[in-house]
């Protein structure tokens, strides 16, 4: 394993080796797996592409993600003549779909918030009425 430098800031450098700590190493890959997920999918929806990422650690267990799946993409590299043709917009319209189902959770937590809401209005409102015909009553008498 060979150790590399990389520059931070001005003229700071930090030597860039693996991490002896297992745990450690872990925590960090699994971390920097979420960057790398991120711009993967990125890459694959602006150039509506298909990608595969494997990793394997030390330990020899291997990591992988495809867009739009990893098994579409190793049928298209087994067989590289196969039409790219239903496959081509997959990323964009996952991306498309998993940002909807967003949307529509973020609006009914706000829809369910907005009925809590109208329900305390209420609520508010009919006990103040109720005071104020007490307090009328009171006065009446």
């Amino acid at each position: 394993w060979q150790a590399r430098t990389r520059k931070l800031g001005e003229n700071k450098k930090i030597e860039i080796k693996i991490i002896e700590n297992e745990d450690d190493r872990l925590i960090s890959f699994s971390k920097q797996c979420i960057g790398i997920y991120k711009k993967i999918s990125k890459l694959s929806i602006i150039c509506g592409g298909e990608i595969l990422f494997i990793i394997f650690l030390l330990a020899g267990k291997p990591y992988s993600f495809g867009l739009p799946s990893v098994e579409s993409v190793v049928k298209r590299f087994l067989n590289p003549d196969q039409p790219f043709n239903e496959t081509t917009g997959a990323p964009v319209e996952v991306y498309y779909k998993v940002r909807i189902n967003l949307l529509v959770k973020d609006f009914n937590e706000v829809y369910d918030q907005l009925d809590v809401l109208k329900e305390k209005q209420k609520t508010t409102v009919l006990a103040q009425q109720s005071h104020g015909t007490a307090t009328y009553h009171l006065w009446k008498k």
